[in-house]
């Protein structure tokens, strides 16, 4: 037996195996082993401490001697650390582990600042209520999000049919029993398909387990943080997935049967069926960051159709020889997909230009470039007013 192999099998047999634990974990603990420290998982953060599920059982923690100046490698729900071992107190994390993969979204700060929301995940989970209108572009803002999020070892892939983040999207419709029938449950699914292609898409009804088995199938390799909007059914459905109310829930209004923000802190929880399941907040804001790569694999038909444009850097707009443009005149393409594809790309460009003066240099050479076109085109209107 090798030492991969022999480095596998202890880590199959460790007690940290069903928070997922692996063979490549323990090769990246094993220097803090050395010192005597304990390897963790982060279940929660409040104020500077954190609960910690290590072989002896939770600890809480001070993340006194990990406060970086980067707010991106702040502890956070996932991440792998080594903390003090058993008869210290107080209690310390010492070191973050690297992180495979993270999910990020920028703050409603002015300055460009990320929030890391959950770490070395296999799955983002897109909760969206049936219960409500569908918000087509909302479902891809949060898929630009899923399919870029990344850190560290995040960009090398062991397959090449991940995602860029290492991290597989499914979109989960949430409260599929309030839909009065298959057909128009059927129309809402194919809907959610064409704004998200190649993605799961799955209708559950946590209230009548229906839908549950193939999520359950789908979550039960590796971790999963459930993303969504206050009130989409995320504890709801967390509850559903353990097999036990764990995650608070209150009651949905009657009047819209909307949900209630219910979670206000990210957990992290084993499933009995296996995998690990992250719980957050809901979102009311979802900034995008630097999800350039995640817009492009979201809007993926228009990203193809941009390579037969007559000019490279068609912006698909009103140049001659678009083949985007002749897409949606056409009815190929709808114009939905490609004001919000515009939209995201427009915000993503100013989030990153906050932090890169290339990019803010082309930006300010391309706000040239369309106000001096402007003008030409006002000038050529007034002469012909006036001939």
């Amino acid at each position: 037996m090798n030492l991969s192999s022999l480095s596998a099998s202890s880590a199959s047999s460790h007690p940290l195996t069903p928070y997922g634990w692996d063979g490549r974990w323990e090769a990246k603990f094993a220097p803090y082993a050395e010192q005597g420290l304990l390897p963790g998982r982060v279940a929660r953060v409040d104020r500077g401490l954190c609960d910690v599920i290590t072989p002896v059982g939770i600890v809480r923690a001070d993340t006194e001697f990990v406060v970086p100046r980067d707010p991106m490698k702040v502890v956070c729900t996932g991440d792998w650390v080594a903390v003090d071992p058993e008869g210290s107190d107080p209690r310390y994390v010492r070191t973050l582990l690297p992180r495979r993969t993270a999910f990020v979204r920028s703050t409603s700060s002015k300055r460009s600042e990320g929030q890391v929301l959950a770490t070395n995940i296999d799955h983002v989970v897109i909760c969206v209520s049936l219960a409500v209108e569908l918000d087509l572009g909302r479902i891809e803002r949060f898929l630009a999000l899923a399919m870029s999020s990344s850190s560290g070892e995040a960009l090398l892939h062991e397959s090449a049919d991940s995602w860029e983040s290492g991290a597989q999207p499914v979109v989960v419709l949430t409260k599929a029993d309030v839909v009065p029938d298959a057909t128009t449950l059927s129309y809402f699914v194919q809907d959610v398909e064409t704004t998200a292609p190649g993605v799961p898409v799955l209708p559950v009804s946590a209230r009548e387990g229906e839908g549950l088995d193939v999520l359950t199938a789908i979550l039960s390799g590796g971790t999963s943080v459930l993303l969504g909007q206050s009130g989409a059914g995320k504890s709801t459905l967390a509850n559903a997935l353990l097999g036990e109310d764990v995650m608070h829930v209150q009651a949905t209004r009657e009047v819209d049967e909307k949900g209630r923000h219910t979670t206000t802190t990210r957990n992290l929880l084993a499933l009995p069926g296996g995998g690990v399941l992250i719980d957050t907040p809901g979102l009311r804001g979802v900034g995008l960051w630097d999800a350039e790569s995640g817009v492009g694999q979201v809007f993926s038909e228009i990203e193809e159709l941009a390579e037969r444009c007559r000019f490279h850097d068609c912006a698909h707009a009103a140049e001659p020889g678009c083949a985007v443009l002749a897409a949606v005149e056409a009815g190929e393409l709808p114009e939905r997909r490609l004001e919000s594809y515009r939209k995201l790309l427009r915000e993503n460009q100013w989030i990153v230009a906050k932090t890169d003066a290339r990019v803010r240099s082309e930006l300010r050479r391309d706000w040239k470039r369309k106000g001096a076109q402007g003008r030409a085109a006002m000038e050529a209107k007034r002469g012909r007013w006036s001939s």
